[in-house]
């Protein structure tokens, strides 16, 4: 299976071969952002950090989409889905509810995790199994609410 940056090559080819500018445009700002973060980190970035690197632009998005909203831009709004849908494609098959509690269940159980403070061990121990599977917002609430049971 081709490198997630592999692919972003191969799609922007495709992509401007068809004269899509949405998507020539998407995929540039994506490319741009994972160079910023290689500058940064000095470095190739890993797979799970491509991942996270589509995340935040997925969530940039979305705040933008919240915002053209609340301003009456549905123009705007609708602009940023569609970029939105463009960069999901990019991100592996989510999970479901029920295989994410299956994953914080083995975590909790590996960390020996009592109770809410134990958060941060449970959720450092999940990121490799969720990262860019699950939505990090949904995450933090489901372990949140296994560890207030477990207390």
């Amino acid at each position: 299976m081709p490198s997630l940056k592999d692919r972003l090559d191969t799609d922007l080819k495709e992509a401007q071969k068809a004269r899509d500018t949405i998507r020539v445009s998407v995929i540039r700002m994506l490319k741009t952002a994972i160079k910023n973060r290689e500058v940064e980190k000095i470095g190739e970035l890993t797979e799970q950090e491509l991942l996270q690197a589509v995340n935040s632009q997925i969530k940039a998005r979305l705040e933008a989409v919240e915002g053209f909203r609340k301003g009456g831009r549905e123009e705007a709004a609708k602009k940023e889905e569609a970029e939105m849908v463009i960069l999901k494609a990019y991100l592996p098959e989510q999970l479901t509810k029920e295989e994410i509690e299956s994953l914080i269940d083995k975590a909790i159980a590996e960390t020996g995790a009592a109770g809410p403070r134990d958060m941060g061990k449970v959720m450092k121990a999940l990121m490799s199994d969720v990262t860019g599977k699950a939505d990090g917002k949904l995450v933090s609430e489901l372990v949140k609410e296994k560890l207030s049971s477990v207390s």
